[in-house]
């Protein structure tokens, strides 16, 4: 790209305005001088208060931001799609982008559970001349076995142009139709079978999927991107998320930033009560051997 244009997307309710909002921030504080960045929201109904603080997002570095409205009839037939209760439909938006964003060729998506901590520039420059997508193994190794392009959605490189010429939307549609009854795995499921074949599946460090110390996707210590996986997140006090800090970190770029009275609650006394949870919830985690390898990789090895 002469013009070093990053394309990213992210797809949202007013409840996550805020968590999209810290996405954004991450990209920007971690841009390079030459990113061009161009953000696309798909709007499923933030307020106008929240658009202001996420448009307030460019005093970190000047960017474009759009808002792209949404009209919930065209996701009638996304809404019995047996999935996680706390995902909304909201994730689904991203499905109709080649309509949505006609005059866009390329893009990253990223969910909004997520933080970035390098340049998208390489990652907005993966190959995707011979795909519809590029993205990052899925953390359940079953699925992977079964589908070795099977990927994990949360980010996706995804190349518009070719979706287009594919028919990619349509074949969505359609597949969500014929097995409505069979979809167990959302928007994720309908995304790796249509596209199967046609994803280029790039480092893992791309996303990092995580949802403690132990369950990682990766071990590195230099995430170029953290996925916050289960109901475990960031946000939510006591979480067990590993990298949880970082998240707090973007988050104080934001309109939504902590108060001086509120950092020993989400600090050091949800450190404490996230560690008291874990073992509450994983009481023999020093009898599992993935919590070794969890140590090794860590710590003695410190994998990059």
């Amino acid at each position: 790209m002469m013009d070093n244009r990053i394309n990213v997307c992210v797809s949202c309710d007013d409840n996550y305005a805020k968590y999209a909002g810290v996405v954004i921030a991450s990209v920007l504080a971690n841009a390079d001088n030459d990113d061009n960045l161009y953000f696309y929201i798909l709007n499923g109904g933030i307020s106008e208060e929240n658009k202001e603080k996420i448009a307030s997002l460019k005093s970190i570095k000047n960017c474009e931001i759009n808002f792209v409205s949404i009209d919930e009839k065209m996701f009638e037939d996304y809404k019995n799609v047996k999935t996680h209760q706390y995902i909304s439909i909201a994730t689904y938006y991203r499905l109709k982008a080649p309509t949505l964003l006609p005059d866009v060729d390329k893009l990253i998506y990223l969910d909004c559970d997520m933080v970035v901590n390098t340049s998208l520039k390489e990652l907005f420059n993966k190959d995707t001349s011979n795909y519809l997508l590029a993205g990052v193994s899925d953390n359940k190794t079953r699925m992977v076995k079964e589908n070795p392009t099977y990927v994990n959605a949360g980010m996706l490189v995804m190349d518009l142009n070719n979706m287009r010429k594919d028919g990619t939307e349509e074949k969505f549609f359609n597949y969500t139709k014929e097995n409505i009854n069979k979809i167990t795995k959302g928007d994720q499921e309908i995304i790796n079978d249509v596209c199967k074949g046609r994803i280029n599946v790039i480092e893992p460090e791309w996303n990092v999927q995580t949802s403690n110390f132990v369950n990682r996707s990766n071990y590195t210590n230099f995430p170029k991107i953290i996925h916050y996986l289960s109901k475990e997140k960031p946000w939510k006090f006591g979480s067990y998320s590993y990298f949880k800090p970082l998240w707090f970190k973007y988050l104080q770029l934001t309109p939504w930033a902590l108060k001086e009275n509120e950092k020993l609650k989400w600090g050091f006394l949800n450190q404490v009560v996230s560690i008291l949870l874990y073992v509450k919830h994983r009481p023999l985690f020093l009898f599992r051997p993935r919590f070794y390898k969890a140590l090794f990789y860590t710590y003695v090895l410190k994998n990059k």
